[in-house]
């Protein structure tokens, strides 16, 4: 057989070869001269493949041995995957990956049951840092869920537990931090009653917690680059707080090349991208193509478990000081001009709604604004509001990890609603689009959590929850991708050591990731 490798990719650089490869059948993966596989074809009886990657691209999708006609004056190097299998690239649709990396360094409370719980794992860690130089150094916190804490957090519980050191705990869905009295005078606030701080008091601490040294932070950063690439992910959306340009153009020139990166930007930032002439979409120069300008980011509502998702039915035990439906943050009047500005200059809308009420005003802002984009989490819906998902082209760009983070919370707070919580199932019938990410830190940044819990929506062998809102394996994985398997796509390759098919839920979240590959290159390589 003569090999013909894609127009679309004419250069002359080295070729690969992945030899012996089994393609996962995703709907849409397969050789021109083949029929799709069926998706009830046990993967091991699926045809072996030769994949000809070259520029980047895929420049073939041949039947096995045929790339040995390859001429050896193009050099390729050849890999045998022995039966192996592949899969696009994985993306992560919403990653704070600054705050991810910094999880490194922090103390995780998310086990904790109680307030007088997470106070006593601050009191083991503040011990065992009291003979270092970290004796008096902020001790940070994340991961705490208090919607069902029988206590309450308290700035004095954590005075007791590290006498002398600022301590800042931050909320597993980043919507709260609660802080020791050092901690408040430290961030200006001696009079806070109780240290927890909500919403956009929550949102400045945060802030301010990643303002460490460039090289502290950049190295993190490289390191969870590496951690996601030995996943299979090739890319992400960064909705960091922060002017993200700068930071990401110098991490890639800095060697963090691992991973393609959209970025978002928020409202303090929002007339500077404009001025700047970024649109999304647009690749920024020096950074090897791997960074693009990502969405306009804004947040109209809060959580459920800071009980700030503003929805139509009342919380049993709203917060004290919010409203009993929750937080609108961005009214109509104000986020439907700013999703205008954004449309005019280019740039798509992701927009965070969490209560139904909320996902409601913000599909109507997209329909009266003529702007395309997302809404980000979109957690409880109305059955009237599924299907304007699809009529209006709006993406549902969601967490399938948080319904496993809240189930009991949500059966809680939201009693009697909870059919209507993470329909997923309902919006793929309806026709709509959804792409699956993990709001890292609040899930891990692995984007085989977020498939397994949107497949089996279950971990740790509980019952699964609402199963009728269950997706197919290749659903959850074409909402992790963007790409194909096909010549001439982006050569952004996931290799798996296991048969995706064969496992249960949990063994699914640990899914053995042979290599990865971004743009031809191995960025994770275990073969």
């Amino acid at each position: 057989m003569k090999l013909r490798l894609s127009a679309a990719n004419p250069g002359s650089g080295v070729m690969t070869v992945l030899a012996n490869a089994r393609v996962l059948p995703l709907g849409e993966n397969a050789r021109e001269d083949t029929e799709p596989a069926s998706s009830d074809v046990p993967l091991r009886d699926l045809p072996l493949s030769d994949i000809v990657l070259r520029d980047g691209v895929i420049a073939a999708v041949l039947p096995a041995g045929a790339a040995s006609t390859i001429p050896e004056s193009d050099h390729a190097e050849r890999r045998d995957l022995q039966g192996r299998f592949i899969v696009p690239g994985l993306w992560d649709a919403h990653v704070h990956f600054t705050q991810w990396a910094h999880t490194a360094s922090r103390l995780d409370v998310g086990v904790a049951a109680s307030a007088a719980d997470a106070a006593r794992l601050v009191a083991e860690r503040a011990a065992t840092a009291a003979e270092t130089s970290l004796g008096h150094a902020p001790l940070i916190g994340y991961g705490f869920r208090d919607a069902l804490w029988d206590d309450e957090p308290d700035a004095a519980l954590l005075d007791a537990a590290a006498p002398g050191r600022p301590v800042i705990l931050i909320s597993g869905d980043l919507h709260a931090a609660w802080l020791n009295r050092l901690a408040l005078v430290e961030h200006g606030l001696a009079d806070h009653e109780t240290g927890l701080l909500r919403e956009e008091d929550a949102f400045t601490v945060l802030r301010r917690l990643d303002d460490v040294p460039d090289e502290v932070a950049d190295a993190w950063a490289h390191d969870a680059a590496r951690a996601a690439s030995a996943r299979g992910v090739v890319g992400i959306v960064d909705m960091e707080m922060a002017w993200n340009v700068d930071v990401w153009q110098r991490r890639i020139a800095g060697g963090n090349t691992q991973l393609r990166v959209e970025f978002g930007v928020y409202t303090q930032f929002l007339d500077r991208a404009i001025a700047d002439g970024l649109q999304s979409g647009q690749t920024i120069p020096q950074t090897h193509g791997l960074l693009r300008m990502g969405p306009y980011k804004v947040i109209t509502d809060g959580s459920l478990n800071t009980r700030t998702a503003y929805c139509f039915a009342p919380y049993p035990e709203p917060m004290e000081g919010e409203g009993d439906h929750g937080a609108l943050t961005i009214p109509p009047e104000q986020l439907e001009p700013l999703m205008t500005k954004a449309h005019r200059a280019g740039i798509r809308s992701a927009v965070h709604a969490i209560g139904d009420q909320a996902n409601a005003l913000a599909l109507d802002a997209f329909e009266h604004t003529g702007a395309s984009g997302s809404i980000e989490h979109a957690q409880l819906l109305q059955q009237s509001d599924i299907r304007r998902f699809a009529e209006l082209g709006v993406v549902a760009s969601v967490q399938p990890e948080h319904a496993m983070d809240d189930r009991d919370v949500a059966e809680h707070h939201w009693a009697g609603h909870t059919e209507r919580t993470f329909p997923l199932r309902d919006l793929l019938d309806a026709g709509a689009t959804i792409a699956l990410g993990s709001d890292a830190p609040v899930a891990p940044l692995d984007p085989w959590v977020a498939v397994s819990a949107a497949v089996h929506r279950s971990r740790a062998g509980r019952e699964p929850w609402h199963p009728e809102q269950a997706i197919t394996l290749e659903e959850a994985l074409r909402a992790s991708t963007r790409t194909r398997v096909a010549e001439g796509q982006p050569a952004d390759l996931a290799i798996l050591g296991e048969d995706p098919r064969s496992l249960d839920a949990d063994a699914l979240r640990r899914i053995r990731v042979d290599a990865t590959v971004v743009n031809g290159r191995f960025t994770h390589d275990a073969l």
